[in-house]
Order: structure tokens, then sequence, then C-alpha cells
């Protein structure tokens, strides 16, 4: 007898969970339950599957408002009917525009209108699927009104939203909220009803007892609704099924695709492979994914016919076929990779395929997959209100002042000292934390599917332009609705970039085709730098933790880096395995020590697992598992299955066959507990190879054309590092970098042979459309032939030209600095323009004798500090005092376990929580000569380590050495002062010394 029930999906409206909802209605003995969010139908797939499982008949619908004005209630009659409604309610989410106040003509859809709105409007045509609804308070009124006499017309539409008190008290602060109004200013017709609850049936019967057709009524109207989605053991994929106009073009097609790349990724395959290839194809076929690898294949194509540099990742990896037809880069029979990682029989979901691009080149891919196939939508995900994030919004709610409501939202407060508001606020933080606040969209997802998005839920149309479902991944697998990962990456953007930048910079240098990774991989000068941790500005291997790896590994070629793309996980290291492998890849004696049945398994790997393939062939070949068993039981140590039966059933026979094999209890548990800890965690082999070879052509451009690559590298927003950092390493590789130039720089770094000029978009305060006008009035007429052009041609206000002073922009023109800022305080005020139109007759200008200005190089790097946000000199240049120790990183090894004083420049640091709940931190510096040496800060050495952001550190501390890698185990740092800005303590005092 439900047919209006809100779920805290009605946003900043209801408080109730699908299960809250559900576990309610049984609870009062209710057998079929519509679900009628306030414009939004994300929760409805979920509730389905739901309501099946407590034994109650879902209906889905949507309550259509304007605001919190009931304009009236669609129900489904079926799935079309919730098709109808969702394209319905998705037009005017898109345009942004008022619901209707009379429903649109639909064939599969009951309406209900309120019978107050009725009233008010006097309505007195209905159409055969148009019903009034009166709630258990508005019967009374209908006693007196004509539409009493409306006997087949009327239902019951008791809204439900919430269960009790704290509910309704927790929806009004939702409405305030969503309002953005104080709770005391909160009007009334904002809000729900007290009455708007959930009751026992029977309490509805006797309601109803003296208008018995109104229940007849609401009866037949629920018995006329079904609605139907496949989970479980019926649920079928629901994407696009076939790429050509039948599946049989679509096999034959594949195998085209397949035989065309078999000679160009192998000059002489051999019958192993073409077995692999034809039985990867059987599989395919057989599961029915053909059109999953076709859509892909198509997707990739287009990014090649654009130029558009790609990395096709993830499981995938694992198949021969996408390496054949170019999906990935990754040769799985080099690799030995598993194809049933990737597809097996127990697989229900389409095989995952995660494919990079640029972040430049994502946006035109996902617009060409919306042009080329019929039904797209972007993927959605909720973002949930945080507890601290609630307390600030219910602090402003009451009308907290700001101060206390930061105290309360950094916990900074004792629990008796607290005013009843600031409990209040406290208390229903923890019921609105973890309901959703607001949908956007999913980091990579697009759903390319066979029907319409909209028999799934409504869209909404976020900035991006693109339809969004309004669910999230979780509820689409469980429905069959896979995703396609389309992600943006900046490695590729750097790498694409970095190919531009050499044709402009050298455009006779021998570059190579940068798909050549095989030739990498065989690269002397390449592999050199991965053994020396040499990669800063390269994808993935930047990072100090992954260079400390490689040292410690000597990683030295494309397999070895492969290994430490898995190693470095948490997974690997929390299994205690990951030390063991560095041992026993450095010192070959070790591995004898390693079980022979587990090194027969694995000899890569030196009998550790490291891979999630590793999982695979340890079940298969250790515990006697099929393949298919074996990677049930691999997706099941990553949490998401581990409740399933068919894990459970795995697991068991995993213990089972070990004993039958004779393996010995303890051996059997060892084994079991690596791969728990760690088969969530650790990569697959051809997600890291696929890591790898991005890498390679990282450094492939890092090697041979440093300067250019890290002009892309900053021109890309970094990477792991600062801006500082990369403006360093080109320095380290012969760089000459300068300051922003008026005539030389662009809004971006550019390079001009080795001379790399700062782009004015790096200057912090230079408004983007000032940057502009200058670069447009430079291409359009030329470089600025002195001050006084520039002043003619460009308009600036004086806030944005001293900007542009203080960094010495106009440097090229031979004029100090503080006299051209002299210049622009007398010509600006002289020379006001109001617009930018151009003036017909060229300006006299005065000019002015002033006398000599004294000026000095800290000024420019205090500047550069305020301006670029550090010193293009470096902050040893600006370090003050004495210098007390000249030792560098490089004398490390002949101080092992001896106390040292060193002076570092901090690059990074960052904050790390021991298994005991201490804190600790690792630091990474830059010695005297620009080289990196990193730090550990113990817990019980923090207070006297302290770090307080970018600078000079003296510290003082312990060498030590692991796997040939050094540190410094710090007991004291002390931050060096600088030397300070001449213009503050006059410049006399500074130039005498």
């Amino acid at each position: 007898m439900y047919l209006n029930c809100h779920t805290y999906y009605s946003l900043n409206y209801g408080v109730l969970s699908e299960t809250e909802l559900l576990e309610l209605a049984r609870s009062h003995g209710v057998e079929v339950l519509a679900l009628t969010d306030i414009n939004n139908s994300s929760a409805g797939m979920n509730f389905v599957r739901l309501a099946h499982e407590q034994g109650i008949r879902p209906i889905l619908g949507i309550d259509f408002r304007n605001g919190n004005v009931q304009e009236f209630v669609g129900l489904a009659q079926n799935n079309e009917g919730f098709r109808e409604i969702n394209a319905f309610l998705s037009q005017h989410l898109h345009k942004g525009t008022p619901i209707p106040t009379v429903a649109p003509i639909f064939e599969h859809v009951h309406v209900i209108y309120p019978f107050e709105k009725i009233q008010e409007e006097e309505r007195t045509d209905f159409r055969a699927y148009e019903y009034i609804g009166v709630s258990v308070d508005e019967l009374r009124k209908l006693r007196f009104s004509r539409y009493r006499d409306y006997t087949d017309r009327l239902v019951l539409l008791q809204p439900v939203s919430f269960r009790n008190k704290k509910d309704f008290n927790t929806h009004r602060l939702l409405r305030a909220i969503g309002l953005n109004t104080l709770l005391s200013k909160l009007p009334q017709s904002e809000e729900a009803r007290p009455t708007d609850t959930l009751r026992p049936m029977e309490e509805l019967q006797k309601a109803l007892a003296d208008v018995p057709h109104i229940w007849e009524n609401t009866q037949r109207l629920m018995d006329s609704c079904t609605i139907a989605f496949g989970f479980g053991s019926e649920r079928v994929s629901q994407n696009q099924s076939r790429f050509l106009a039948s599946k049989a073009l679509d096999v034959e097609r594949l195998r085209e695709l397949a035989l065309d790349g078999l000679p160009r990724r192998y000059a002489h395959p051999t019958e192993k492979v073409k077995e692999r290839m034809f039985r990867e194809l059987r599989t395919i076929q057989e599961l029915d994914f053909v059109s999953y690898f076709l859509i892909n294949h198509d997707i990739v194509s287009y990014a090649k016919s654009k130029g558009y540099p790609y990395v096709g990742r993830g499981s995938g990896a694992n198949s021969l076929v996408a390496y054949l037809i170019g999906i990935t880069d990754v040769d799985p029979i080099e690799l030995d990779l598993y194809f049933e990682r990737f597809i097996n029989p127990f697989r229900a979901s389409p095989p995952d395929f995660d494919i990079d691009f640029s972040t430049w080149d994502r946006d035109d891919v996902t617009a060409y997959i919306f042009e080329r196939f019929e039904h797209v939508a972007l993927l959605g995900t909720y973002n949930t209100f945080k507890y601290r994030a609630a307390v600030r919004e219910l602090g402003k709610v009451f009308g907290l002042p700001t101060e206390e409501i930061d105290k309360l939202s950094a916990g900074r407060y004792e629990q008796g000292s607290l005013d009843e508001l600031a409990r209040l606020v406290l208390k229903y933080a923890t019921y609105i934390h973890g309901m959703p606040n607001y949908i956007s969209v999913h980091s990579s997802g697009i759903l390319i599917l066979d029907r319409s998005e909209h028999y799934y839920s409504a869209t909404t149309l976020p900035p991006k332009g693109f339809p969004t479902v309004q669910f999230d991944m979780i509820i689409a697998e469980d429905v069959g609705l896979f995703k396609f990962d389309i992600l943006g990456q900046r490695g590729l953007a750097k790498i694409k970039e970095a190919v531009e930048v050499i044709k402009d910079n050298r455009p006779d240098a021998m570059l190579w085709d940068i798909k050549s990774v095989e030739a990498m991989k065989q690269d002397a000068n390449i592999n050199r730098l991965l053994s020396q941790g040499r990669a800063i500005g390269a994808y993935y291997v930047e990072s100090p933790a992954m260079r400390g790896l490689m040292k410690k590994l000597r990683t030295h070629d494309y397999l070895g880096l492969v290994a430490a793309s898995s190693v470095i996980r948490p997974g690997v290291s929390s299994s205690g395995m990951k030390d063991e492998y560095i041992r026993r890849e450095r010192e070959p004696e070790r591995r004898k020590e390693a079980n022979p049945i587990l090194l027969e398994i694995m000899p890569e790997t030196h009998g550790i697992m490291v891979y999630q393939e590793d999982v695979l062939k340890v079940a298969h070949l250790f515990a006697g598992l099929d393949l298919g068993e074996a990677d049930v039981l691999r997706r099941g140590m990553s949490g998401k299955f581990r409740s399933r039966e068919e894990f459970q059933a795995v697991k068991l026979k995993f213990f089972e066959n070990c004993k039958q094999r004779g393996h010995d209890a303890a051996l059997t548990q060892m084994v079991w507990e690596q791969i728990e800890s760690f088969a969530g965690y650790a990569f697959a082999k051809g997600h890291s190879a696929s890591y790898a070879v991005e890498s390679y052509q990282s450094l492939y451009l890092k090697c041979y054309f440093p300067l250019e690559f890290m002009v892309a590298v900053l021109n890309n927003r970094g990477g792991f590092y600062d801006t500082e950092l990369y403006v360093h390493e080109a320095k380290m590789w012969g760089g000459i970098i300068h300051p922003p130039c008026i005539n030389r720089s662009d809004h971006v770094n550019v390079i001009y042979g080795k001379h790399i000029y700062l782009g004015l978009g790096q200057l912090r305060s230079l408004e983007r459309l000032v940057i502009q006008r200058i670069l447009n009035e430079r291409q359009l007429h030329g470089k600025f032939r002195d001050f006084d052009d520039f002043i003619d041609r460009v308009p600036i206000a004086i806030e944005q030209l001293t900007i542009l002073v203080r960094i010495d922009a106009f440097r090229v023109f031979d004029v100090p600095k503080k006299q051209v800022l002299w210049q622009a305080v007398f010509k600006t005020k002289a020379h006001r323009k109001e617009t930018i139109q151009k003036l017909l007759f060229k300006p006299n200008h005065r000019h002015f004798t002033l006398p000599n200005l004294p000026s000095h190089p800290i000024e420019d790097a205090y500047d550069q500090m305020e301006l670029l946000g550090f010193p293009l000199c470096g902050y040893y240049e600006l370090m003050d005092g004495k210098v007390k120790s000249r030792l560098t990183a490089g004398d490390f090894e002949a101080y092992v376990n001896q106390r040292i004083w060193i002076y570092g420049s901090l690059v990074h640091t960052r904050l790390n929580t021991t298994s005991k709940g201490d804190t600790m931190r690792f630091t990474t510096m830059l010695d005297l000569e620009g080289h990196f040496f990193d730090c550990v800060h113990f817990p019980q050495t923090m207070a006297s380590t302290p770090i307080h952001g970018k600078g000079i550190y003296l510290c003082h501390g312990t060498v030590t050495e692991e796997f040939g890698h050094f540190s410094l185990e710090v007991v004291t740092t002390v931050k060096q002062p600088l030397k300070p800005d001449p213009r503050q303590v006059g410049s006399g005092a500074l130039l005498a010394k």
C-alpha cells in the first residue's frame, strides 16, 4: 500500500538506506513496496535486488518535484515504464528545466497526482493511467471534497521518508544543508510532514475502512506493476553484444585481426604461439566476449588514427589476442602470462581492459565513443558526507561561529566543555556521516550498452558534458552492466609532448618510433639509468621508494623492472617476502633455500609470490586446483568475493588437495598466509609489464633527450615531486634555466637549444587573461621592441605589470628592473587605458632620469620564491653562515654505521604510522652537489628532527646500508637560516659582506 517511499538518494531529504527501508517494511508486514526517490533513480536496481532477498515485491517509480513541490509520482508498470520515467526525468536534469505540472503521455507508467494539487488546480479530466493520491492525513479532507466521487481514480499515496523523531530531525537538518540556510530559518514548506512514516498494514486497513475502493484501487494498481533485473545466477551481460551486423561476423572479424597481427608481432611465430592464439579465440567466442574485444580495438584504432599514445593495461595484458590486435603492447608469451588470469570458464563478467590515454586526449576519445556507439553513458559514483564535513555543515546550519566549527571539526574539544548546540552538531553528524551528498562521475568507467541507459536509471549531465547514470560500479556489475575503463594519465601526456618538443628543438635528431619498445629494452644506456635510480620524471619509477628499490634489486632490464613494479606494492611487503626476494635476486646462492616445490613453480621469482599470477600458479600446481578455480581464489583474496560461496568452496578444496598431495601442514598454512596477505594488493604481471613498457618509453626520452623531456614533464604538472625539483633536474642535465621573458616565453615552458625559459603560466599571480593578451599581441604584431612598445600594445594593470617587472621579464631590453619598475609606475598612470582598442597614433612617452638603483642577486631570488615558489639559484646559494660540513651522498659508503653531519635541501617528506601506532618520517634531500639522499626519522627521534618546509637542513645521523642502498638515520635536524632580503635590512649592510 506504500507507493511513495524515499531513501537517502532523495538527496538532502531522505534519511533511510534501501536496506533500512526494506527492513522497516518487512517488520510492518508490507509485502509490496514502491521506491520513488525525488528526481532520482539511483537506488532502483539495488532496491530490486534487496527486496527479493527480504521477500518483498518491488515497484519502481520517481517522485517528480520542483523544489519541495510534488508535481506527481510516476510508477513503472514494467521495465519499459521505468525507461520512460528515467528518460523524461533526464531531459529536465540535462537542460535544468522545471518539471511540468502535468505529466507527459506515457505508455507504461501510472501517474499519481497529490490530492492537494488536484484540488488547487480543480482538475476534472484524467487519462486512463492517472490517479489521485490521498494520504492517511488527507482522508478527512476527501470527505468534504467533490473528488470523493472519483471512486475509480483514488489511490492511497502515503509518503514514507523516515521512521521516527530522530529521522525527522535529521531530515530537517539535511533540508537546511541543501538550501544553505539556518535551521531556524528553514520554511515549513520545505520540510516533509512529521507523519510521513511507514505504518503497520493493520493501521492502514483501519484508516481505509470507510473507503474500501481506495484500498482496492491501490491493490489493483500495485498488482499491475512488475520490475525485473537479472542478479546472481540470473545475471546476463547488458553490454553491446554485437560490433558488426551479427555475432558470426564479429567472430570472423576478430579472427582476421588476430591473424593479421601475428606476423607484425612475431616474425617467426612458433606452434606454441599459434596454439595459444586459437585457444584464446575459442574461449572468447564461447564466453561471448567477442564484441568486447572488437569495441576496445575500435577505440584504440581511433587513437592511433589521431596519433594519440595509449597504454592497454590491467589483466587484459595477459591476452595474446589483445596483443596481436594492438589493444596492449605486452607480449604474454615472453612473460609467460596466464590467459586464465584474464578469462576463464568461471568468469561471467567481460575481461578487464584499462586503457590509458594522455590527459589531453582522453576527452576526445570519450567524445568519439559517444558518437560511435548508440547507447553510451558515463558511470556515476556518489560522494558521501564525511564526518568532519558533516560537522562543518551542521555547525553552519545551527549558526555556530566559524572558530567553534573549526574546533569541532578538528576534534579539538573536551566533551564536558561542550554546550547543547555543539553536542547536537556532533550527535547528528554521526547520523549524516556516510549518506550520499551528491552524484559525481566515475574516474574512468564508460557503459556501452545494448539498449538505452534509461532502462537502468536516469542520467545527469555534469560539467564533462556526457550523460552520466545515477548508480555506481558495484550495482552495475551486479546487474550485468560492465564498464569500459578509459583513463587519463599525465605520463603519456609527457611522452607525447616530449616527442613534439624534440622535433621542434632538435629537428635533425634521430628519434626512435616511441612504440619501438623492444629496442629500448636492449639499450645499455637506458638500463643504466634504471640500475642507478636516475629516473626523475619517468612514469612510475621516479618516487624515492621505487628508485631505492631499483638500486637494491640492481634493476637493469625489462623483466627486472616488471618485477620491481609489483614487489613495491604493499602486498609483497606485508607477506614478509619483499626483503627475501631482494636477497635471492642479489645472491643466487640463497635461491637454494627456497622450497623446491615453490621454486619449480616460480623459478623466475625465485620461489616467491610476486604477481597475482603466482597465486594462480601455486593454486594450480601446488594445490591442484584447476585454473578457473584458482582465479576464483585470487579474486576472493581481494575481499570483494570473500563471503561468496564459490570462494569458500575453493578455499576448502585448496587445503583438502594439499593434504591429499602430502604437503606438510605447516608449509600449506605458510603458502596460504602468503596468498592471503598480498593477493588483493599485488599487481597482475601484465599490469606491471604495461607500466614497465611506458617507463621504458619515458626513460628512452630521458636518456637521449633529457632537456626536452624535462620541459614536457614541467608542462604536464610534473609528477611525484614539485616543479622546483624538475627544474633542478634539468639543470643537472645541463639545462640553462631562465625566468619568464616577455619576448621568449610562452604560456608553458619552452626550450631553445639548452636554454629553458620558464612559462608565463608559472607565475603564481599572473592572470590568464593578461598572459593571453601578451601572447596574442606578440603573435599578431611581433616581439616587443622596448618597454614603451609593450605599454603601448598591452593593456595591463600596474599590479600585473609589477609581477612581470619583479621576475625580470623585461631584461631583454637591457634596463635594470628597478628602473623598469619606476617607469612602469609613471607610464601606466600617464597612459592608463580603459579598453583594449588599438591606438590610432603612437603616444609620446616622457623619459625620466632616474638615479642609479643598485640591485643584488639575492633580491631576485626572493622575488622568484614569491612569484614562482622557489629560487632558480637553489637554496644552497642563499644559505647564511659558514658551511660546517662538505660531505655529500657520494661519501656515504665510506661512513657506513658512523655518525656524520651533512647538509640537505628538502625535496619531499612523508609521515608513516608504524605497526605499534607510532609516527615516523621519511625524507628525501639534495646534497651540496645536487644529488639525492634519503633520511629516516624513527619515532624516538621525531621530536629532535623536525621538518618545517622547504629549505636547507643540517642533518646529524648514522649512515646505514641495505642491499647497496645508503640512507641516513637522523637524530638531529636544524633548519639553516637564509641570507636576508637586502630590501628588508638595507642593501648597504649586505653588500658590505
